[in-house]
């Protein structure tokens, strides 16, 4: 073979291995000269003028082998041609092409996960553009890379070309997604300290079980896989393991690639606990014995780098306070590996002045952005401030219109400038609620309720509840303006109506027919008031003949106007699952500003949380209330009534003060009452995939004080109480409870109810 054919024949050899075309061999040439003209053939689509540009030699050009080397090259290069021949005849060179089919249509078959619109962003190829063999497996690769990042390994994707005239094709694309590939172990190599349990517990990748069927955190997934590390990390630096290092995570697929084993290998080190800790401050006026208040950990605590960070965040927060907008705490450590301390000392200098320049708000594609921005404790122009940029991610995940929040400053134009980024992600924010009991008295009941949370986009909440059992009904629409005026005031309007069947416990029906106007404001951070003004139509109807005789008094309608004012303090980590922090509520109401009752009624109540360990939860409460008319008595639809909720154990009205004489022994409501619980939430031992949580609890209290008095009225301040157990469940289709209470503490005409029964769901 000759030297040029050697070269032709190598770079048509090249051009395959690219996946350009099948490689025709080259023809011979011979001698050197003048080329006089260049003639193409085979060219279809391609004018033999553009065939001729792409060549590095030309007409008039001496003939070189390098030349038709270098031009068959440069024509493969194009991807327009399957095939190039170069020949010489005499003084003319001709060019033989076979052109790249064009496609015609692109299509999938097989593909049940991703739509085809989804398939089509995804790959390159487009109708009307050159089709290459190199190009289709490319397009393939990138299908079977989407189907991968979706946790099915097994997929299989092949290009196929269905001939047409014209030199067209249509490109299909065939696919086996096959099955998601699960996780079917997972094992941790290096832990003493925690179990296989224990950690699995902590991170978001799960083992596949029958019980998990609804979830998705059992597939494989390599980004999922970095996070579980750093969960590890952080679970292990908060426990005093400061040395702690994943020193290797390995994924092995099965041979059948349809599952996954994961094999973390863990350094756990040794367990530190804190030593010394102080505080230097270079800030003017600003002592270290007063910031030493502020600390959240203390000497002999297990270390733990949360509580750095909260205590980092505390003394930001106290600095911000005494007007130090600017400052830079770094947490000095020093490490006794021999006694196994760490001691830290805290850092605290005047930082860099640095401004917000704007606020960037990405990802609500439904909710207005002013929705977002008025959430913001930081407004364009101010000083930048970590803690206050806390705190605005904290109350925009409050609103419960985001699946997720992801706060961060970005540099700005100037070096004292910074770009706030909020990128969010929504979430459904319409609720369906459904409600379920069962009493002793009123036998099965239900409760459904409607409600938006985010009308429009707007941040308006619109909700329509009614609820319906053997003894009541109730209908009720309220609308809440959350920024009324484009001020932090919340305003709204409820409209109700109310029927309740009361023959059980006080021998007459009740109705309520009326309309409410609210409005609340903060006075501080953590402390809000609400103003409320209600007028309400009562009617009192189908008293029994052998009801007692104060009821039987007051059977008939009243006109009720009442103002009430409401102070909340509030310190809960968390609204929606409080496990830390504490609320006081305050209430006061008068009624006589027109109408037909007057009184003046108090309530105040308390909740405390408190984390006993990372997965029980303490929670003490108590709620105490006071009636009294104002130169009338109290009317029985305005006295207190415990059960139900409020006291489990009891049905509604099972307590306080009852008149004997009647025959089914009415309770008559009391002018005063305590109640007081204690429930201790813990997790079943069961995998964390069940969702499943325990309760233990205690109800007690007392109501008496009725204005009714007479032969056969008991009233007493005699103590109630109940202990009992229950099951919660946060399943996929909303939060199911089950409860079981047994009075120990009690009168004999006591009305008791032992199960309770709720549940809910969302769309």
């Amino acid at each position: 073979m000759s030297t040029v054919t050697s070269r032709l024949w190598l770079a048509a050899v090249a051009a395959v291995a690219l996946g350009t075309a099948p490689m025709a061999a080259p023809a011979q040439t011979r001698g050197g000269g003048t080329i006089a003209d260049v003639k193409v053939e085979g060219s279809q689509r391609i004018e033999p003028a553009t065939v001729i540009s792409y060549m590095a030699i030309k007409p008039g050009d001496d003939y070189s082998d390098r030349g038709v080397d270098e031009s068959v090259k440069s024509l493969f290069a194009t991807g327009l041609f399957s095939n190039v021949q170069i020949r010489r005849e005499g003084s003319s060179l001709v060019v033989v092409v076979e052109e790249n089919p064009i496609i015609n249509e692109i299509a999938f078959e097989g593909n049940d996960r991703f739509d085809d619109t989804k398939l089509t962003a995804e790959i390159e190829g487009r109708p009307r553009q050159v089709y290459t063999r190199t190009k289709a497996q490319s397009d393939a690769d990138r299908i079977q890379q989407l189907y991968r990042r979706s946790g099915r390994f097994a997929v299989a994707v092949e290009p196929k070309i269905i001939q047409l005239d014209q030199n067209r094709v249509n490109l299909v694309f065939e696919i086996r997604e096959g099955d998601l590939a699960k996780i079917e172990r997972i094992n941790f190599v290096g832990n003493r300290a925690f179990s296989n349990g224990e950690l699995r517990d902590e991170i978001l990748t799960k083992e596949t079980e029958w019980w998990n069927i609804l979830a998705s955190n059992d597939t494989y997934d390599p980004d999922r896989l970095a996070v579980d590390q750093e969960m590890l990390r952080r679970f292990y630096l908060n426990r005093g393991y400061a040395d702690f290092r994943v020193v290797s995570a390995v994924s092995e697929l099965a041979p059948d690639g349809e599952g996954f084993f994961i094999t973390f290998t863990v350094d756990e080190g040794e367990r530190y606990k804190f030593g010394k800790i102080d505080v230097n401050s270079a800030l003017p006026g600003v002592t270290p014995e007063e910031l030493q208040t502020v600390i959240v950990s203390h000497e002999g605590d297990w270390y733990s780098s949360k509580s750095v960070e909260d205590t980092i965040q505390a003394l930001t927060t106290y600095l911000g306070d005494r007007q130090y907008a600017f400052v830079d705490i770094q947490p000095s450590v020093q490490r006794n590996r021999e006694e196994k301390l760490i001691a830290i000392t805290y850092e605290i200098s005047e930082g860099p002045r640095v401004f917000v320049e704007r606020i960037d708000i990405s990802g609500n594609v439904r909710t207005a952005d002013e929705v977002i921005r008025r959430e913001f404790e930081l407004a364009e122009g101010d000083p930048f401030n970590a803690s206050r940029l806390k705190k605005s991610e904290t109350n925009i995940r409050n609103l419960g219109f985001f699946s997720k929040v992801d706060i961060k400053p970005t540099p700005g134009t100037a070096p004292d400038q910074t770009v706030i980024q909020a990128a969010v992600a929504e979430q459904s924010t319409g609720e369906l609620q459904l409600g379920v009991g069962y009493s002793t008295s009123d036998g099965p009941l239900g409760d459904v309720t409607i409600r938006e949370r985010n009308l429009l986009g707007r941040g308006q909440d619109l909700r329509l509840s009614t609820s319906l059992s053997g003894v009541s009904s109730q209908i009720d629409l309220s609308f809440t303006e959350p920024y009324f005026l484009g001020r932090n005031l919340a305003a709204g309007v409820d409209l109700f109506r109310t029927t309740r069947d009361n023959q059980s416990f006080s021998s007459y029906d009740e109705t309520n027919t009326g309309f409410a106007l609210r409005m609340g404001y903060p006075l501080s951070e953590n402390l809000r008031q609400t103003l409320r003004y209600r007028l309400n139509y009562r009617q009192i109807s189908d008293v029994s003949d052998d009801a007692s005789r104060f009821i039987r008094e007051q059977e008939g309608n009243t006109l009720s106007s009442a103002v009430q004012q409401t102070l909340t303090y509030d310190r809960l980590d968390s609204r929606i699952n409080p496990t830390d922090g504490y609320r006081i509520t305050l209430s006061n109401e008068v009624a006589g500003l027109g109408g037909d009752v007057h009184y003046f009624k108090t309530q105040l109540s308390a909740d405390w949380y408190y984390p006993v360990t990372d997965s029980m939860v303490l929670n003490i409460g108590g709620q105490v209330g006071n009636i009294f008319g104002l130169g009338e008595d109290v009317r029985i639809n305005d006295r207190f009534f415990l059960g139900g909720n409020s006291f489990r154990g009891f049905q509604t009205g099972g307590i306080g003060p009852r008149d004997l004489n009647s025959d089914d022994k009415d309770a008559l409501g009391g002018n005063n009452f305590a109640l007081g619980t204690v429930e201790l939430s813990f997790p079943l031992g069961l995998p964390s995939e069940f969702a499943l949580q325990g309760h233990a609890f205690s109800d007690f209290g007392t109501l008496w004080g009725s204005d009714d008095h007479g032969a056969g009225i008991v009233d007493d301040t005699a103590l109630r109480a109940s202990a009992g157990v229950g099951v919660s469940w946060a399943s996929p289709f909303g939060p199911i409870r089950l409860d079981y209470a047994y009075p120990f503490a009690k009168r004999d005409y006591d009305k008791q109810e032992q199960l309770h029964i709720s549940f809910g769901t969302r769309f």
